[in-house]
């Protein structure tokens, strides 16, 4: 377990890195080379590129980013990455996000009308 400096310090690299994440990822497509190796540089932080992405399970992903710290809210975010990414590149992680967000509602203990409502949403599509 980190401490709490050290967790906070984790925490604020994770969130800059979702934060650029998102910024990558929303822009007019389709992406070009370069954004999207500006997206695999920042996936690299997580250990993680588009091929990995594709290739893991969903619970082997969802292992990872719990190993990597990542809290309730980055998770959360995380799995909207995973969707707009599938949105713009033509990528399905959908069924992915979906994963993320149910083991958000199953394992934070704190039921979130938003998270229930992604779920829906992504179960109907």
């Amino acid at each position: 377990m980190l401490n709490k400096g050290l967790r906070d310090e984790e925490k604020i690299r994770i969130d800059n890195v979702l934060k650029t994440l998102r910024t990558l990822i929303f822009v007019p497509y389709p992406l070009s080379h370069l954004q999207k190796s500006d997206i695999e540089n920042q996936l690299k932080e997580f250990g993680l590129n588009i091929q990995t992405l594709i290739d893991y399970s969903n619970e082997e992903l969802i292992t990872l980013l719990a190993r990597l710290h990542f809290d309730w809210e980055q998770l959360e975010q995380f799995g909207d990455i995973l969707i707009e990414f599938s949105k713009e590149e033509n990528h399905n992680f959908t069924a992915k996000a979906l994963a993320v967000y149910q083991y958000i509602q199953q394992e934070s203990k704190v039921f979130s009308f938003g998270i229930n409502n992604k779920i829906a949403l992504l179960k109907f599509k």
